[in-house]
């Protein structure tokens, strides 16, 4: 296949089945009758990983939309899990709201870790208080009840 075609229906199918279906990439493949060095070529091909590459954009973004609408519900129920009769749920919950809190990391071309990945967050001193309060109530009745 060469750079510039237009994709032939049984490369459109393949690539609707991936995105669509809950069967495995081998299964689809011998679905449509494609072997193994076949898909391989369809992946050097520009066109085919443009489309490919296209599909995923899409099926990042709406996973992204899904986790943005629920956002809010998951940090309330951290919030409320701060409280918890558990000690480990409560600390739990606290390294989740603080790790919550940090800055994107920037995605860099070098495998090491940049120092935003090694500090904690900037957390504001009201935040920060709450948190450490609660871990320290919890700490306290745990150590009262032993």
């Amino acid at each position: 296949m060469s750079n510039g075609s237009k994709l032939s229906k049984k490369q459109r199918e393949v690539i609707d089945d991936l995105f669509t279906g809950v069967t495995e990439e081998q299964q689809i493949l011998d679905n449509h009758k494609v072997d193994r060095r076949l898909f391989d070529k369809w992946m050097a091909d520009v066109t085919f990983v443009a489309e490919f590459d296209r599909r995923l954009e899409s099926a990042r973004r709406k996973s992204e939309l899904i986790i943005a609408r629920y956002a809010t519900v998951a940090a309330s129920k951290l919030a409320m899990l701060t409280e918890s009769e558990s000690q480990e749920t409560s600390r739990k919950a606290c390294l989740d709201i603080i790790g919550l809190l940090r800055p994107d990391k920037k995605q860099s071309d070098s495998p090491e870790m940049d120092d935003s990945e090694t500090r904690p967050a900037d957390l504001p001193p009201e935040i920060a208080s709450r948190l450490l309060a609660a871990l320290a109530v919890k700490e306290n009745k745990g150590a009262e009840q032993k």
